[in-house]
């Protein structure tokens, strides 16, 4: 169980249960790769393959929303990944360890095979220390999240031999290997971390994409950043980090918003 470090200290520790490894999927439309691949039966939650519109794009923050810490006042560098962890978590001089929230993993997993592109948007006045964890620490194989190593959270993606191997079977049709991955690498759409607001932020990501900002969803954990759907853009609040349960109320948020439109 993650033990979130408070917003009001510094000095609290954290212990993470995640696992490592992650792999490079394409998407379950073709988008990510040469030809479309089904998925085995229950391996993305049904939000993501129930027939209705998705975003294109899903922008998190970083603090509080993938990670429960403020990477600017709770880390201490230097970093060193945790012994054992399978890179999932690092720890820094004093001894604090830091991990992402239980469900981030498969989430990462999950938008990327539906086809959906991925970006960051932090204002951290640590930006090379937030980007310096993004490629310390490394997401689950697809396989091992399915079978239940490290954990699945809320995801829909249990355990059992017979998952694990329709997520062979999966991964083997694609022609990829299924292995362990830097998180910055699930990131396509872009990394944009540096003190500012968000709005400036989005209006980078919508330069560099080219995706119109009523086909994003924004995942922060601060009112004061709902700002950013002046441009267009849908945003969900998470007190308590991304999980599978935020993601699915922040996709109908997103068509709620986007059927107010037409």
């Amino acid at each position: 169980m993650i033990k979130k470090l408070s917003k009001a200290s510094t000095n609290t520790s954290l212990a993470s249960t995640a696992s490592n490894s992650t792999t490079d999927l394409p998407s379950i439309n073709g988008n990510g790769g040469p030809s479309p691949v089904q998925p085995p039966p229950r391996l993305l939650p049904s939000i993501l393959t129930d027939g209705g519109p998705l975003p294109r794009l899903v922008v998190f923050d970083l603090d509080y929303t993938l990670w429960p810490f403020w990477v600017d006042t709770h880390v201490y560098p230097p970093l060193k990944v945790v012994a054992g962890s399978h890179n999932s978590t690092a720890v820094d001089k004093v001894g604090e360890t830091f991990a992402f929230y239980n469900d981030v993993p498969s989430v990462l997993h999950g938008l990327g095979i539906a086809g959906i592109k991925i970006a960051v948007a932090s204002r951290t006045s640590a930006p090379d220390l937030g980007r310096e964890l993004l490629k310390m620490l490394h997401v689950p194989a697809l396989g091992s999240i399915f079978s239940g190593i490290g954990g699945s959270g809320s995801g829909g993606i249990g355990g059992g031999k017979e998952k694990e191997a329709a997520v062979t079977a999966f991964t083997a049709a694609l022609g990829r290997k299924d292995k362990a991955r830097r998180a910055l690498d699930f990131f396509d759409a872009g990394l944009e971390i540096y003190p500012s607001s968000k709005i400036r932020h989005f209006e980078a990501i919508h330069k560099k994409t080219g995706i119109p900002y009523t086909e994003m969803l924004f995942f922060d954990d601060e009112s004061r950043n709902r700002e950013t759907e002046s441009l267009g853009v849908t945003m969900r609040l998470v007190r308590d980090g991304v999980c599978w349960q935020e993601v699915e109320k922040g996709i109908m948020d997103w068509r709620k918003r986007r059927a107010g439109k037409n």
